[in-house]
């Protein structure tokens, strides 16, 4: 088992990094909120790994923070949700929000989360409420506002319905969100704004 890695950050976009330890370059999956995290290349960093097998590849996936990695875990182990849709949540929301969603019952906030429908965030709710408590607010990645994220995923996907390669959608959006007057975005605004940067 690859429990964490310790190295050199060669690149990384919004749900990926590849961190060279001792020569060898892994590629690691993760979610927005460590994406934000891990330092530019060239730098060192740390990632709590998980590594999960499939019939045809070996699938790493990364986290800034132990609590994450044990919040991916409870995540993919609900009926209905993979690995693709818990790395969506963990960059939607923040994992004290997720606790807060649980124990209140608010099935309207977790339908709004990506790739989650309404009998997915039903059986969130039962599969989560006993293990909720255990989820460590105070380690929380520190990611952008839950709003931004999924505006963000919401234009990476717009782009590439029309066309745009994933890595392309991805730089497109990243600019888009930097731009000086970035704070008055909106869903429409965020995707025409990258529109134009991938048409670039």
């Amino acid at each position: 088992m690859i429990a964490r890695l310790r190295g050199i950050v060669v690149e990384k976009t919004a749900t990926m990094a590849i961190i060279e330890c001792g020569g060898v370059g892994y590629g690691v999956m993760t979610s927005v909120a460590t994406s934000d995290k891990i330092p530019s290349a060239g730098s060192e960093t740390t990632l709590y790994t998980l590594l999960i097998p499939r019939e045809d590849e070996l699938q790493l996936f990364g986290f800034a923070t132990i609590a994450e990695r044990d919040v991916f875990t409870m995540l993919t182990s609900i009926p209905g949700i993979g690995t693709k849709t818990a790395l969506g949540i963990l960059s939607a929301i923040s994992l004290g929000e997720l606790r807060s969603y649980v124990l209140s019952n608010n099935l309207s906030a977790l339908q709004k989360l990506p790739g989650i429908g309404k009998k997915t965030a039903e059986r969130l709710l039962v599969e989560m409420r006993d293990r909720a408590v255990k989820i460590v607010a105070g380690e929380e990645t520190t990611a952008p506002s839950a709003k931004l994220n999924l505006m963000q995923q919401d234009a990476v996907s717009a782009l590439i319905a029309l066309g745009f390669a994933r890595l392309i959608a991805e730089k497109a959006v990243k600019r888009a969100v930097t731009d000086p007057d970035a704070t008055q975005l909106s869903a429409d605004i965020l995707i025409k704004r990258a529109l134009k940067y991938a048409a670039q």
